[in-house]
């Protein structure tokens, strides 16, 4: 790859891209040109776990989800409770891991890119790099949604080269030029595994959203019109909360792009196993025992009304059972099991009872936990779904003076909730977090609000901006010392 310069276990790739066909021969129909953009996709798979850390570092750092030490477990020095009240360090696990797993995205499409640059051009392989470009740029829009300025490189590098940064909004202006120039030569399709022309429109809407922050320019306008081209594509809201997270979820209506994991064959989704009671396999017939560890912020919980339906299909509590209906007795503490959603105040280490130690907490079952589920969920994730784009629309015409409550008020009928009349902002940034909770989006959206400073469980209230963005890891920087400029 590029030597120390971006990622301490990713070296230059040895994969085959042309299997068993002569080079100069290949590619020598449309399936064999689909096939070179796989390598690429497959980057995406350590997204949401601890090889990647984004999807865990996104809502950790937040205001919903929180990871109590419970006695002698899930302190992991610190590592959990520093992402939470936003005490990290360049050496931290999710700062290392990140930056590492988003260069590792970025490579590898400049490894397919520079590849089919060498094949003669035709419509189509000029169609595949507009896609593997999306794809880079969707990278490239997390890493500086995470890291602020960075290097910025399209195209393989010698082993020797040391890129210095480039200011995140030049990043920015480069990337949606990127994006807007390929997204009319892309499948205009419901391909949820490719960067489509929807999915780019979805990335377009994502970044122009976010340009105040990226950029100090707000841009609501833009954002809205992609909002719309997103909206007016093959999808349609699904007619229940749960159905976008269930494990067949591979075709559902409202998903425009996701990571397509498996039990067997595409490992890498396991919250439900950092989530779930040690002994709450009893109630799923799982052949592992999950770990006791991940709890709903309360405060969060709180703000679901008892009748909002996301409420129940995103978590349990109190009495848990066995899937047969009979009670189950917690091992340690010989009484029922039950989960108590208010956590203590405070991470839960000397002073507390074994009750609260082990057994606070609502947990997530949001993404649904099969029968006979395994150590790794078969529950595609969605990185883009229609209810967020419903939301965003909403948000974007508020910010321009306008009512926005034609967009927010189909997600809150179908969880069962009274509409708004004249949604506020802070309304819309709690919808957005009962509607999206634990897909990613929570700290974007918090620091977007500005309401990324405050205080809540755990975490007192911040004075400075310097958590906004991840600091660049240390062995980055000792690989490459512009990184550090």
């Amino acid at each position: 790859m590029f030597g120390l310069v971006f990622s301490t276990g990713c070296t230059k790739l040895d994969e085959e891209y042309f299997d068993q066909i002569p080079a100069e021969e290949y590619p020598e129909n449309a399936d064999q040109i689909a096939t070179l953009s796989v390598n690429a996709y497959k980057k995406l798979q350590d997204m949401a776990d601890d090889n990647g850390w984004w999807f865990l570092a996104q809502a950790i750092s937040g205001d919903g989800l929180c990871a109590p030490t419970r006695g002698a477990d899930w302190y992991d020095g610190g590592k959990w409770v520093d992402v939470h009240t936003h005490k990290w360090t360049n050496d931290t696990e999710s700062v290392n891991r990140m930056w590492g797993m988003f260069w590792q995205g970025i490579t590898v499409c400049n490894q397919t890119i520079d590849q089919l640059k060498k094949i003669e051009p035709s419509e189509q392989i000029t169609a595949k790099i507009g896609e593997v470009e999306v794809l880079r740029s969707f990278f490239y829009y997390l890493l500086i949604d995470n890291y602020g300025d960075a290097p910025y490189v399209t195209t393989v590098l010698d082993p020797d080269a040391l890129p210095e940064k480039v200011a995140r909004e030049v990043i920015f202006d480069s990337l949606v030029n990127t994006v807007e120039r390929n997204a009319t030569l892309l499948n205009p399709g419901d391909l949820k595994y490719m960067a489509t022309t929807n999915m780019a429109y979805a990335l377009l809407a994502k970044l122009y959203l976010n340009a105040e922050v990226y950029t100090g320019t707000p841009q609501w306008a833009k954002a809205e019109q992609y909002c719309d081209s997103v909206i007016a594509g093959p999808y349609t809201l699904s007619n229940t909360v749960e159905a976008p997270f269930v494990t067949n979820n591979e075709n559902n209506s409202e998903i425009i792009f996701s990571i397509p994991y498996d039990e067997h064959n595409f490992t890498g989704f396991r919250l439900h196993m950092r989530t779930l009671h040690y002994q709450s396999n009893l109630t799923y017939n799982m052949p592992v025992g999950p770990w006791n560890g991940f709890a709903v912020v309360p405060t969060f919980f709180d703000t679901y009304e008892d009748k909002d339906l996301r409420k129940e299909a995103h978590f349990i509590w109190g009495p848990q059972y066995t899937s047969t209906g009979e009670p189950i007795i917690e091992s340690v503490l010989g009484i029922p099991l039950s989960f108590d959603p208010y956590l203590p105040a405070l991470s839960m280490t000397d002073g507390f009872t074994p009750a609260e130690i082990r057994t606070s907490g609502a947990r997530i079952v949001k993404y649904e936990i099969a029968m006979g589920a395994k150590e790794n969920l078969s529950n595609d994730f969605p990185l883009f779904r229609l209810s967020d784009f419903y939301l965003m629309k909403a948000e974007c015409i508020i910010r321009q003076g306008g009512n926005g409550d034609d967009w927010v008020n189909p997600i809150r009928t179908r969880a069962n909730v009274d509409p708004y009349s004249g949604c506020t902002l802070d309304q819309l940034l709690a919808e957005r977090g009962r509607e999206m909770f634990v897909e990613g989006h929570r700290r974007q959206d918090l620091i977007r609000f500005n309401r990324w400073k405050d205080s809540w469980w755990e975490k007192p209230a911040e004075s400075n901006d310097d958590t906004k963005t991840f600091p660049i890891p240390q062995w980055a920087i000792d690989g490459n010392p512009n990184l550090g400029n």
